[in-house]
């Protein structure tokens, strides 16, 4: 569930606290009510590709399979209530562009609240449309090196189709056309790469190079802030 930056959208922490945990998994259940409705109600992974992302998602973030279970079981069967997905774009300090994906049940407390953090983090909330175009939808898989080279899962991952890769440290990412990700996904995973999360996420066209060490606080700020609203889901920046 992590956007394309340097802050992840779910901490994986051993400290972390049950009310967090609780409202992680809260924003996992979103995610797969938002994959079934989207997918015509369908609530087989197999056949419905966002659920599918959404369960492998879930999986790696320890959700519990009963928790899973019942969160597909109630999309289903309608009892989610008006839970949708809303996009919102703006400008981060320093002029970061900036994409919120948020699931609610309530637009106008969503909009407020997101709108706040903006406001006191000295943040432009912008018009749909307004940052949209400086990023892409791509499918991100990561890959643990574990005993291979950069060259050997470069290798693997042309042969795959994939269209671009990343150096990551012990990982790397390798992203592929939407429409291909998931025979770029079986491919590698059938290759004998261990894949440790797959997405699709919206990665900048364009990376802003800001350095200036006070804004990168202050954007760090701002990102952690709607991340931690109930309500968002994942949050973008075009930042290198």
């Amino acid at each position: 569930m992590s956007g394309h930056s340097k802050w992840s959208t779910i901490k994986r922490q051993k400290s972390t606290a049950d009310a967090k945990r609780g409202a992680t998994f809260t924003k996992l259940s979103n995610a797969i009510t938002i994959a079934v409705k989207q997918g015509g109600g369908i609530g087989d992974p197999d056949q419905n590709f966002r659920l599918r992302l959404a369960v492998d998602a879930a999986r790696t973030s320890n959700m519990p399979k009963e928790n899973i279970e019942r969160a597909i079981k109630r999309a289903t069967e309608g009892r989610t209530g008006d839970l949708e997905e809303i996009i919102y774009e703006g400008f981060a300090p320093g002029g970061i562009a900036v994409i919120v994906e948020a699931a609610t049940d309530n637009p106008a407390r969503t909009t407020a609240e997101v709108k706040s953090i903006f406001n006191k983090s000295g943040a432009t909330f912008g018009q749909p449309g307004s940052v949209s175009y400086q990023f892409k939808q791509v499918g991100k898989i990561v890959v643990a090196k574990n005993d291979k080279s950069l060259d050997d899962i470069y290798t693997v991952a042309i042969d795959a189709l994939a269209e671009d890769i990343e150096d990551a440290g012990n990982e790397v990412f390798i992203f592929s056309n939407v429409s291909e990700f998931t025979k770029v996904k079986d491919f590698l995973s059938s290759s004998g790469l261990e894949i440790t999360e797959a997405e699709i996420i919206r990665k900048p066209v364009i990376t802003n190079d800001n350095t200036d060490v006070e804004q990168i606080s202050k954007i760090e700020n701002f990102i952690s802030s709607l991340e931690e609203l109930d309500d968002v889901q994942k949050v973008y920046t075009n930042l290198a």
